[in-house]
């Protein structure tokens, strides 16, 4: 019992999923299983998770764990995904929650204590099975203790010797930010808690951990990796970044596309193909008649947005730029949620224009996968953007987006006019930039069809499926010490 390639992380979809870092847990480990490498995933049992598909069986009950308290223990369930194994950390009065790690008065107060104890109870489990992994891949700040108890354990215990570290960034912008006096009981030596450890001006820094302890770092796409060196996207951290710059690589996330695909798609009205994608059109007229739309948009374009209602997903240039997209006689489909009052001024337009407007205040996959398909054009103007999933799939479901050139988007999006165009971008984060790179798409499609299909045919036929990442990875491990 165990993996060579462990992976620690806060949610997997489909069993947990507030936004990519669930997609890409739910596939690039199985990328690596389907390449014969053992992997496994280690996550927490929340009280709202996905099980009807799967088995999940207690596996070990009072494992050890002693925070913040000596006796304290964790149980640990197992499930079989597409033949992976996935652990569950469960403690009821950390987990039993509806919500991850927020809700809309803020953070859980307790998410240092949470996920400390995630980290340590990963660790635990671990030193259970048969062989210590060759890697540990921890993502995100909720796994980012990891590292640094690894680093720290290498030291000391024989099992963890050989056993080699891996951090993932895919928000540097959450950092997992407490208070110093979290520090003195979290399992790591008082030599830790330094310039060069997980100390960061007074506060206990988790992210911070990751990217100092880590044997390699890695952002989910090269641009990205670039941008977090400066003092415009560093987060306050582009120094501690630089200093380690050489551990530091850019793999670009890729798309499930056994989930995320038009051809194959239940919740789709129809399917449809690059070389016929007359489907298209069935499911924008099903979406528009679903959700009680005005019927002449089956004739205009249809815009649409899937993402968390915050700053950085640009959500403050969307609101701005509502009344203007309305003149053009288009409609517009904004699915999700997060902040009220972002929430608020998107369903009060919606009756400020009925029938031309739908703000849905929710996340569900069904009707991410029909406003994928249905929309022809996709709205992301991120202020900063890692990577970016939603457009890979917006491209490969022929929905052109309207994207900032920032992250992972620069890397993806070929903008118009460009003759090997897939999308649209703008260079400067602003809502009049936002707005002219939106009219350039409505206009191509009004004026210039057989360019707009061109585009379509393009986008659809762009591949980043998991397969090239998972290889960059398994390059990376190997540099670390990997046998395969």
């Amino acid at each position: 019992m165990g993996a060579d390639v462990v992976f620690i992380a806060s949610e997997i979809f489909p069993f947990s999923k507030t936004g990519g870092l669930g997609d890409v847990l739910g596939a690039l480990p199985l990328a690596l299983h389907n390449k014969g490498i053992k992997t496994a995933v280690i996550t927490p049992f929340y009280g709202r998770i996905g099980t009807a598909e799967y088995d999940i069986r207690l596996a070990w009950s009072d494992v050890p764990v002693g925070y913040p308290w000596a006796p304290i223990t964790a149980d640990v369930y197992q499930a079989d995904y597409k033949g992976m194994p996935v652990y569950f950390i469960h403690r009821s009065e950390y987990f039993d929650r509806r919500f991850y790690y927020c809700n809309h008065r803020g953070d859980f107060f307790d998410n240092a204590e949470r996920f400390i104890f995630f980290n340590r109870a990963a660790q635990s489990l671990m030193e259970r099975f048969e062989t210590a992994p060759q890697i540990i891949h921890a993502h995100d700040w909720q796994a980012a203790l990891s590292p640094a108890y690894l680093y720290y354990n290498r030291m000391k215990n024989p099992f963890w010797e050989d056993t080699r570290s891996v951090f993932t960034i895919h928000n540097l912008a959450f950092q997992g930010r407490f208070a110093s006096r979290l520090f003195e009981n979290c399992g790591l030596p008082p030599s830790a808690w330094s310039m060069h450890g997980v100390e960061f001006y007074g506060d206990f820094n988790f992210m911070k951990a990751g990217i100092s302890y880590a044997d390699k770092i890695t952002t989910v796409s090269p641009n990205y990796s670039k941008e977090i060196l400066t003092q415009q996207f560093g987060c306050d951290l582009h120094n501690v970044l630089m200093a380690r710059k050489d551990r530091l690589h850019g793999i670009l996330n890729g798309a499930d596309y056994d989930v995320w695909n038009p051809e194959n798609n239940k919740y789709l009205a129809k399917a449809y193909t690059r070389n016929n994608v007359r489907g298209k059109r069935t499911c924008k007229c099903s979406l528009i008649e679903e959700l009680g739309l005005d019927p002449e948009l089956k004739k205009r374009p249809l815009l649409g947005f899937i993402g968390r209602l915050r700053k950085q997903k640009g959500v403050n240039m969307l609101v701005d730029v509502i009344p203007e997209l309305m003149e053009k006689n288009v409609g517009l489909v904004v699915l999700g949620e997060g902040n009220l009052e972002r929430e608020a001024t998107l369903l009060n337009y919606m009756e400020t224009y009925p029938k031309k407007m739908c703000t849905i205040v929710d996340y569900t996959e069904e009707l991410a996968h029909k406003i994928q398909a249905a929309s022809d054009i996709f709205l992301m103007p991120s202020t900063y953007e890692p990577c970016g999933l939603t457009q890979l799939y917006a491209l490969k479901f022929g929905t052109i987006p309207v994207a900032s050139a920032v992250g992972g988007l620069h890397d993806t999006i070929m903008s118009w006019p460009h003759p090997h165009a897939t999308g649209f971008t703008f260079e400067n984060i602003n809502s009049g930039a936002f707005i002219d790179s939106i009219s350039d798409a409505i206009d191509v499609w009004e004026n210039n069809p057989r360019e707009f299909r061109r585009i379509i045919g393009r986008a659809m036929a762009k591949d980043f499926s998991w397969d090239k990442a998972a290889n960059e990875y398994v390059a990376l491990y190997k540099e670390l010490g990997l046998r395969t």
